[in-house]
């Protein structure tokens, strides 16, 4: 088979490249780097692609994060609508069996609750959310239009090695020392391996649908800084009691209002700490769906 895979050198892309490469199929990458076989900044642009593929999967874009300017802002909408749209010009008249688009539980807007499904309602407000819920739409209409495959994941927090956001700043602070679980860590959250979604897409590329795709064992805080703690040889994370988080979390309140930029922890990022927030993939088990747990799968997500 002869693939497209839009950001295959980034975090996630790597894993997908090396999955289908190892299965022998003909993968070229699409992306703003040299390495790239097709070199292209699609959101700016739309790609030159002279040749036909039998599946696309696209995984370039913005990756989530807090927008500081009005700039940022329409930074999101630049690469994951524009290049999105940018992308589906270039796949015109080609012969397409299925594509592949890698969204995110973001389009959910959801900041706490227990096994949200695919039914939930799409109320995302922040840019990350909202660009992404775009680019669904976009690709649904297109999948319908030229009937072809569309397959749509909605991955929670991925965990693979060097892993960027939220992760990798919980293994430095936990490195060095300065990580502490609130209310003995107890909020769970979803999470999932790179791995597994690179694995996978080789079955649900073919399927079609939208799922959401987790470990399905939702861990807590505490028992994610467990592991990490015992695989990197550091002490056991502290605790920190909720009744002295809520004090350094206003703290941070005042810091934001007066400086007028984002604080290092606030009541906003306390309650991320403090509420559960799982996905139920139940709807990727009727078609095949078999994760591995994370949190014993160290060696594949730790470096």
């Amino acid at each position: 088979m002869k693939v497209l895979i839009t950001g295959g050198n980034g975090f996630l892309g790597r894993y997908f490249v090396k999955h289908w490469n190892g299965k022998g199929h003909d993968v070229l990458t699409l992306g703003r780097g040299d390495n790239s076989d097709i070199r292209c900044d699609i959101k700016e642009e739309v790609p030159e692609i002279d040749e036909d593929l039998d599946y696309v999967i696209h995984i370039a874009g913005k990756a989530h994060s807090i927008p500081k300017t009005k700039a940022d802002e329409e930074d999101f909408y630049k690469v994951n609508v524009n290049g999105t749209a940018n992308l589906l010009k270039g796949l015109e008249n080609k012969r397409i069996k299925g594509f592949m688009f890698i969204s995110s539980v973001a389009v959910y807007g959801a900041k706490d609750g227990s096994d949200i499904t695919e039914k939930n309602e799409l109320k995302a407000t922040d840019s990350y959310g909202k660009t992404k819920i775009e680019a669904e739409k976009i690709i649904t209409e297109w999948g319908f239009e030229q009937k072809i495959t569309v397959s749509i994941i909605r991955p929670p927090l991925i965990l693979g090695k060097n892993a960027p956001g939220n992760l990798g700043k919980m293994i430095t602070g936990i490195e060095k020392g300065r990580y502490f679980n609130i209310d003995n860590g107890k909020a769970k959250r979803s999470v999932v391996l790179a791995e597994d979604l690179a694995e996978f897409s080789t079955e649900l590329i073919t399927i079609g649908g939208v799922y959401n795709l987790t470990d399905g064992f939702n861990a807590s805080f505490h028992q994610l800084s467990d592991v990490i703690s015992k695989t990197k040889n550091k002490q056991k994370v502290k605790n920190m009691p909720l009744w002295l988080a809520k004090g350094i979390a206003k703290t941070g309140d005042f810091i934001e209002m007066i400086l007028k930029k984002e604080a290092p922890f606030s009541t906003k990022k306390l309650k991320q700490m403090t509420t559960d927030l799982t996905f139920s993939s139940n709807k990727a088990t009727t078609v095949g769906w078999r994760p591995k747990k994370v949190v014993t799968n160290v060696e594949l997500w730790i470096n």
